[in-house]
């Protein structure tokens, strides 16, 4: 099969994966608080990672190994953590949709640190991308004012961390397989991910032992496997497949699954925020489009 042909299922396959991952979040954070779930999540991540990759870090040179701590650190560690805080406060939906900003923001960090050219087109297209996430933000301030929607901010950030992220694999890690790019981010991370648990307080009282924390402990193990060790290797594929915008562009699909899974858990959606998303995806449309 071609390589035109394997993106294309790459970018199909990931978009429902991580268009689901938003409602695992969601589920799990009933039982375990957002760092808790932040840091189980890196750690199952890792071991699952460790099982076929372990050996793979004998290929990771010294001068690779900074390059794949940095991406480890902001492509999976702080944005772990970053979207469990957020989703504390904001709907599942909506934090698929703010995260559709990824492909805006890694033109955005091409054009600003690595040099990557953009076109008149493409800054139009982060223009628009933008007016979208302000409306869908305020409009989600109003339609549920029990909620802090400034905590839309740490999507935001996690969005700037993945474009740095799409830039650095595409720049300084090409050499190195998808699979052994994923197992080093975990290597680097997973020590600080079991510091922050043991800091949380999982391991006192009687928190182990309650039934919604065992709920949130398998909705956690789904989303390690399925939507960060899985979906790493294949996203790192992509990346080295297509162009960091193209790679970034599984947000298309991903609001549609988020969106489907969050209206049947019964949260609510108004029609200006549909627009707002809509402004948004035509924001990365025109980014993308040659």
């Amino acid at each position: 099969m071609g390589a035109n042909a394997l993106k294309w299922i790459y970018l199909s396959v990931l978009s429902v994966i991580w268009g689901s991952s938003f409602i695992l979040m969601k589920k799990a954070l009933l039982g375990v608080s957002p760092y808790q779930l932040g840091a189980l999540r890196t750690i199952f991540t890792a071991c699952l990672l460790f099982v076929p990759g372990f050996k793979t870090l004998k290929l990771i040179d010294k001068r690779a190994w900074k390059w794949v701590a940095i991406s480890g650190i902001i492509g999976s560690f702080l944005p772990a953590f970053l979207f469990a805080i957020a989703e504390t406060e904001i709907d599942s939906a909506i934090a698929s949709i703010l995260n559709s900003l990824v492909p805006l923001q890694t033109i955005l960090v091409g054009l600003a640190v690595f040099q990557i050219s953009s076109t008149k087109q493409q800054l139009v297209g982060v223009v628009v991308g933008f007016l979208g996430t302000a409306l869908l933000v305020l409009e989600g301030a109003d339609l549920n004012p029990s909620q802090n929607y400034l905590y839309a901010g740490f999507i935001v950030l996690a969005t700037l961390m993945y474009a740095f992220n799409v830039n650095i694999i595409k720049r300084h890690l090409q050499h190195l397989t998808p699979l052994t790019i994923a197992t080093g981010n975990f290597a680097a991370i997973i020590l600080p991910a079991i510091l922050v648990l043991l800091l949380s307080g999982f391991f006192n009282g009687n928190t182990m032992y309650d039934s919604a924390t065992h709920k949130a402990l398998g909705y956690i193990f789904i989303l390690s496997f399925f939507g960060t060790a899985l979906a790493k290797v294949l996203f790192n594929k992509l990346i080295q497949l297509a162009t960091p915008v193209f790679a970034s562009s599984v947000t298309y699909v991903m609001p549609i699954v988020a969106l489907t899974w969050g209206v049947l858990d019964g949260e609510g959606f108004s029609v200006l925020q549909a627009f707002a998303a809509l402004l948004i995806l035509i924001g990365v449309y025109l980014a993308n489009k040659k």
